[in-house]
């Protein structure tokens, strides 16, 4: 089987364990593996990781399947539309509302331009 597929991922044991391996090997994925100590290698993973666990993994305990899918869900979706990230300004990744830019900031152009004045609905 030729491999068109790549798990890049830490050398934790999750993704070391020889049934993990197997399984990838058997659906076409090769696993690739950072160097062991170079978490920032995976930085956006790491980064991710570490907010998950802290902001909602460490403070929930989850007494059912469902409510581990709601909770997590729920999490997801502000981290996702409403949480500031710092790397895009401390703007949402995809805000629930379309921002425009602030007009002291636009070019002098018309009015259609900038969006004053035309139908607001979104296509």
């Amino acid at each position: 089987m030729r491999v068109r597929w790549y798990l890049r991922s830490d050398n934790g044991s999750e993704f070391t364990a020889t049934k993990v391996r197997e399984w990838l090997s058997r659906v076409g994925v090769k696993a690739l593996f950072i160097e062991p100590g170079s978490p920032w290698e995976n930085g956006d993973v790491e980064s991710f990781n570490g907010k998950l666990r802290d902001e909602l993994l460490a403070r929930e305990q989850f007494d059912t399947l469902l409510e581990a899918k709601v909770l997590i869900e729920r999490w997801r979706r502000h981290d996702n539309a409403v949480r500031p990230h710092s790397s895009l300004g401390d703007r949402a990744p995809a805000p629930e509302a379309v921002q425009p830019a602030p007009l002291a900031s636009a070019t002098p152009q018309r009015a259609e331009q900038v969006g004053v004045g035309i139908d607001p609905t979104l296509t």
